[in-house]
């Protein structure tokens, strides 16, 4: 399978029509035509359902199109690391993050000095938990993550960030606990509950709780985000940090935060054993650089 062909396959899923991804390739509808039969030769399974006006991907053509794009993303990547001087400082940074309030703060500077800087470096932010993080990670897909602890980080050179995020619940402002300025174990008795898929995380809330709440939690998230309609209907309410309420709508939700409080760091990682790129490199000095000279502001 030639990275060309692939190429190809992405313009032709981009578009939804092979005339016009044939125009932009700059070749021959029948020659483009031919290729991508060739493909699905190759594979053994149909990647397109042909329309009159229109092609759809298959579910096998679904599935290629992530890792097709995955692997130029990290052919792309692969060669600008390898032919970077320390001079040119150029090339694109991938950031793997979740949502959080005074860590991605503490990122927002470091990124705004480093393009000061070195102002031809590019920023691309992922989205994701701990997990997806990792993954990508480890894939090669991403750089440098912002991880919330606790979270397993023995594969990883990492820095701690000082800044506590707080744990707490969203809810609906008619939710019974919106009333109240803090929960408590025992306010979480029989309500629905949206809990973290993240294992290490719900490990962390049965020690807040200390096992003693027989806990409601019919519903699982990966992303605060994922579950706004829920809440905002008064579906039940979930256990999140306060930086992932910050990019919901505060007009019919509010957070509500744990007495005793709960909170957690962050950690910043990257990749163990590893050849880094001179801009990666320079980004992660930039950070601990950044951390020294502001520490005794986030020790407080």
């Amino acid at each position: 399978m030639e990275l060309r062909i692939l190429q190809y396959f992405l313009m032709v899923a981009r578009e939804e029509n092979i005339t016009r991804a044939a125009k932009q390739l700059n070749m021959t509808q029948p020659t483009l035509s031919r290729q991508l039969m060739q493909l699905e030769d190759e594979l053994g399974k149909p990647l397109f359902i042909r329309g009159k006006r229109k092609i759809e991907l298959t579910d096998e053509g679904v599935l290629l199109r992530r890792r097709a794009e995955e692997i130029l993303s990290l052919v792309n990547k692969t060669e600008q690391e390898i032919t970077q001087s320390e001079e040119e400082m150029v090339g694109q940074i991938m950031i793997g993050t979740g949502i959080f309030s005074s860590s991605q703060t503490f990122l927002s500077k470091v990124i705004e000095e480093f393009h000061e800087e070195y102002p031809l470096v590019k920023f691309d932010i992922y989205t994701g938990n701990a997990d997806l993080i990792k993954e990508r990670i480890d894939q090669g897909l991403v750089d440098i993550g912002f991880l919330l602890e606790p979270v397993d980080i023995s594969k990883y050179n990492h820095m701690r960030i000082p800044l506590q995020e707080k744990w707490g619940v969203i809810a609906a402002k008619e939710n019974k606990l919106a009333k109240k300025q803090v929960v408590e174990k025992d306010d979480l008795k029989d309500v629905p509950l949206f809990l973290t898929n993240r294992e290490i995380i719900q490990s962390e809330i049965s020690n807040w709780l200390k096992g003693n709440i027989p806990l409601n939690s019919a519903y699982s998230y990966n992303f605060a985000s994922a579950i706004l309609p829920f809440i905002q209907d008064n579906k039940g309410v979930a256990i999140t940090i306060e930086g992932a309420y910050q990019v919901l709508n505060q007009d019919q939700i509010c957070f509500i935060p744990f007495s005793p409080q709960l909170s957690t760091n962050t950690v910043l990682v990257w990749k163990k054993y590893t050849r880094l790129s001179p801009v990666i490199n320079k980004f992660i000095k930039k950070s601990q650089e950044y951390l020294e000279k502001n520490r005794s502001l986030y020790e407080k």
